[in-house]
C-alpha cells in the first residue's frame, strides 16, 4: 500500500534549516510593524515551506480580541502588505494554529496566563516547543515586559536545551549611552545575553549581507580594501517622505537616532571591520565591536553638519518644511538631516574618512555604500578630451538592490577619448524580483539561534558612547547651527562645506 503523502507543511524539514517546534509570540500584536512586516513575514516563511512542521503564532496585546479575530486582522495584513498573494492553502496551515492573549504588559497575571496558553501548545504537541518572544512595541513597555518575562519564569523556559526561551527586541535600543545601559542591564537581570536578539532590520537586507561576501569571497577587492586605495566612503540613508503623521515622536528622535546611531553604523561596521576568522555569529560580532571602538570621537564643531528641511518640489508637488508639521515645535531643534565624518583609528584606514548622511525630505529614498577609490596619477590621461570619473564601488541597499562599479573606458573613434562606464548587477534581473524581505530571515535565524546578523549589547552601547556627547552639544546648542535645505534637495549647503573641508564633494546615488 503506497504511503499517504504528507501534507506541504510537514514535507522536506531540511528547508526550515533546523528550527525546532516553535511559538512565535508577538507582544503589540495589533500594532503597525506587526501588520506591515511580522505577519507577512511568517506567512512567506510558510509558503517557502521554511517554517517547523509544530509552528504556533501566538498574538498578545492590550485589546480583548478573540483568536477568530486576530486571525481576520493577519489575513488582512498578509492581503496589504505580503510580497505574495494570499493563498487558502497556505494560510489555513497558520490560522489553525493562530491565537490571541489579551493582558497588559506590566500585568503579572496576564503573562502567567501566557504561560498557561504556551503549556497548553506543549501539551497539544505533545513535545517541549520553543517560546520566542518578539516586543514589537514602543520602547516604554521593553522593561515591563521583560521583568515580566523573568517573573512568570518564561524567560527561563527550556534553558539549557538547544530550543531554550529566545527574545527579539526591536529597535530603538536606547535614547543615549546612560538608556542603553539601563536597557542591557534589566535584560540581563533576566535572560543571557545567548537569548538576546536586537534587531536591525538592515541586517537581513540581502545586499548588507552581500557585502560580506563581496569582501571575503572575491580575492580582487581584499588586496585593494585599505588607506593606500581608498580615498574615502560615504553612506547615504536618505527619504523622500517628511515626518507625516509621526511629528510628536519623530521630535523626540532626529535623524541621527533614527537612523545614523543603528542602521547607519551596522553598515559602517561591515564595509570596515576586518575579516573574522570564520561566519560563526560571535567572530562577525566581535569584529563590529572591535572596528567601532576604533572610531575617534567625534567634534562637534568639525566633523558634523545639521539641518531641517524647509518648504521644496517632490514629483511635482509642493510640501511644507519641518516647522510646518503638524506636532512640530515651533522653534524645535530637531535634525532632519545629520552628516558625520568619521576617522577610524587604526593599521587599514588611517587617514581615510567615513562620511554618513541621513535625512527626510530629499531628492529620492535610497541607502547606499559608495567607496571611491584613489585616482591614478594624471600623466597619461590629462588635458582635454580625457572625462575621467573616479573609481566607486557602490553597494545600493535599497530600493533597487545591488551594485555597481564605475570604470573609465574608451570611447569607439579614431581620437582617443575617455568616458566612465558603469558595470552593474541587480538582483531582480539576476535572481528574480520577489527576494525575500528582512524580517523573514531575522524571524528564522532568530527561531534556530542564529544570531549573526543581530546586535550584541556591547555593540549598542559603543555605537551610543561616540553619538551621546554629540546629541549633549546638539541640545545644549538648540538651533544655532542649524542648517536648512529645501525639500527634494540633496542637503545643506553646510554638509557640502564638511567635505568641502578635505577636498571631496557628495556623490549623487
Amino acid at each position: 500500500m503506497a504511503e499517504t503523502p504528507r501534507h506541504p507543511f510537514l514535507q522536506d524539514l531540511s528547508k526550515h534549516r533546523g528550527a525546532p517546534p516553535t511559538a512565535v509570540v508577538i507582544f503589540g500584536a495589533s500594532g503597525d510593524l506587526t501588520a506591515r512586516k511580522l505577519i507577512p513575514a511568517v506567512y512567506n516563511l510558510a509558503a517557502d515551506n521554511l517554517l517547523p512542521p509544530d509552528f504556533h503564532l501566538v498574538g498578545y496585546g492590550r485589546k480583548p480580541i478573540t483568536d477568530e479575530a486576530f486571525r481576520e486582522l493577519a489575513a488582512s495584513a498578509i492581503k496589504e502588505f505580503s510580497r505574495r498573494e494570499l493563498s487558502d492553502d497556505v494560510w489555513f496551515r497558520i490560522a489553525e494554529r493562530t491565537t490571541y492573549v489579551a493582558g497588559g504588559y506590566d500585568d503579572p497575571a496576564a503573562f502567567d496566563r501566557l504561560a498557561d496558553h504556551l503549556a497548553k501548545i506543549d501539551e497539544k504537541v505533545g513535545r517541549e516547543v520553543q517560546p520566542l518572544f518578539y516586543i514589537s512595541t514602543p520602547p516604554s513597555v521593553f522593561a515591563p515586559i521583560l521583568e515580566n518575562l523573568g517573573s512568570s519564569n518564561l524567560a527561563k523556559k527550556y534553558l539549557g536545551k538547544p530550543h531554550h526561551a529566545k527574545v527579539i527586541i526591536e529597535k530603538p535600543f536606547g535614547r543615549d549611552l546612560e538608556s542603553a545601559r539601563e536597557l542591557n542591564k534589566t535584560i540581563t537581570g533576566v535572560l543571557e545575553e545567548h537569548q538576546v536578539y536586537r534587531i536591525d532590520h538592515y541586517l537581513g537586507k540581502e545586499t548588507v549581507q552581500d557585502l560580506l561576501v563581496q569582501r571575503f569571497a572575491n580575492s580582487i577587492f581584499e588586496p585593494l580594501w585599505n588607506r593606500n586605495f581608498i580615498d574615502n566612503v560615504q553612506i547615504t540613508v536618505s527619504e523622500e517622505v517628511g515626518v507625516g503623521t509621526r511629528g510628536g515622536y519623530y521630535e523626540q528622535s532626529g535623524a541621527l537616532r533614527d537612523m545614523i546611531q543603528n542602521h547607519t553604523m551596522q553598515l559602517v561596521a561591515l564595509t570596515a571591520m576586518e575579516p573574522p576568522v570564520s561566519l560563526d555569529a560571535e567572530a562577525i560580532r566581535d569584529e563590529k565591536v572591535k572596528l567601532l571602538r576604533a572610531i575617534q570621537p567625534i567634534d562637534p564643531a568639525v566633523d558634523v553638519a545639521r539641518a531641517q528641511y524647509a518648504e521644496g518640489m517632490i514629483a511635482g508637488k509642493s510640501e511644507p518644511g519641518y516647522l510646518e508639521e503638524e506636532g512640530i515645535a515651533e522653534q524645535s531643534g530637531t535634525e532632519t538631516y545629520a552628516a558625520i565624518k568619521l576617522s577610524i583609528n587604526n593599521w587599514r584606514w588611517q587617514g581615510v574618512p567615513f562620511y554618513l548622511r541621513s535625512g527626510k525630505r530629499m531628492a529620492r529614498r535610497v541607502t547606499e555604500i559608495a567607496v571611491q577609490f584613489k585616482r591614478p596619477p594624471g600623466t597619461l590621461f590629462a588635458g582635454g578630451g580625457f572625462d575621467l570619473a573616479t573609481n566607486t564601488l557602490s553597494f545600493q541597499i535599497q530600493p533597487d538592490e545591488g551594485l555597481s562599479l564605475i570604470l573609465n573606458g574608451k570611447v569607439p573613434g579614431l581620437e582617443t577619448r575617455t568616458q566612465p562606464v558603469k558595470m552593474s548587477f541587480r538582483y531582480s534581473t539576476t535572481f528574480g524580483s520577489n527576494t525575500p524581505e528582512a524580517y523573514e530571515r531575522l524571524v528564522l535565524d532568530a527561531m534556530i539561534g542564529d544570531s549573526t546578523l543581530f546586535i550584541r549589547g556591547d555593540e549598542a552601547e559603543t555605537s551610543w558612547k561616540l553619538y551621546t556627547p554629540l546629541l549633549e552639544a546638539w541640545e545644549a546648542a538648540g538651533r544655532d547651527g542649524m542648517g536648512e535645505y529645501a525639500a527634494g534637495s540633496w542637503g545643506p549647503s553646510n554638509a557640502d562645506a564638511l567635505l568641502a573641508a578635505t577636498d571631496h564633494v557628495w556623490r549623487k546615488p
